[in-house]
């Protein structure tokens, strides 16, 4: 079981549900250029769904739709899968950060944060899928270590597969820019 609030030790982190649908959604807003890759469009519904979406075979309690916040404001959401696609592997289905904070090293520092704890609790790697083509996600997973390991055809759209290994994580392997990084 991951404990969220040792998911980052620069950030409250929160699990987030329907009563947040509307703060969720004003990030989404702003991130209007990862909805065309998605093939989704910022919506409530869209929130709504991506709050209790799980993948084949999981169940509610190894999902984690959570909310990175630095006092109040939500500052980036994560949705996080314990076990999937096997155990001793972490999921991330969705990682956006809000606009205005993008390209300052916040969300390396968050992601590193997270893997590192992962690592303490023994999971092995992250996956990830990136949208075919969308060049911030790529560069990004990419800046952060991910390594593409096979293309997948989902719901008629390629997908890039992406994993970083966690062995031998630790906060010395944090570059220094990343340490007690704050806005």
């Amino acid at each position: 079981m991951i404990d969220i609030a040792r998911l980052s030790r620069q950030y409250d982190v929160r699990r987030l549900g329907d009563a947040d649908a509307d703060v969720i959604l004003e990030l989404y807003e702003e991130n209007t250029q990862y909805f065309p890759y998605a093939d989704a469009e910022a919506t409530r519904e869209q929130v709504l769904s991506d709050l209790s979406v799980t993948p084949p075979g999981i169940g509610p309690a190894d999902k984690y739709f959570i909310g990175f916040y630095l006092k109040d404001a939500l500052i980036a959401v994560m949705d996080l899968v314990d076990g999937y696609p096997k155990p001793g592997t972490a999921f991330i289905g969705l990682f956006m950060m809000r606009k205005a904070l993008q390209g300052r090293n916040i969300g390396s520092a968050v992601i590193l944060e997270a893997e590192e704890y992962l690592a303490s609790l023994g999971m092995s790697a992250v996956r990830l899928a990136i949208d075919r083509g969308n060049p911030q996600s790529a560069h990004f997973w990419k800046k952060n270590g991910f390594t593409v390991i096979r293309e997948v055809e989902r719901n008629g759209k390629t997908v890039l597969l992406a994993e970083r290994a966690l062995k031998g994580l630790s906060r010395a392997y944090m570059p220094e820019s990343y340490k007690e990084r704050r806005l």
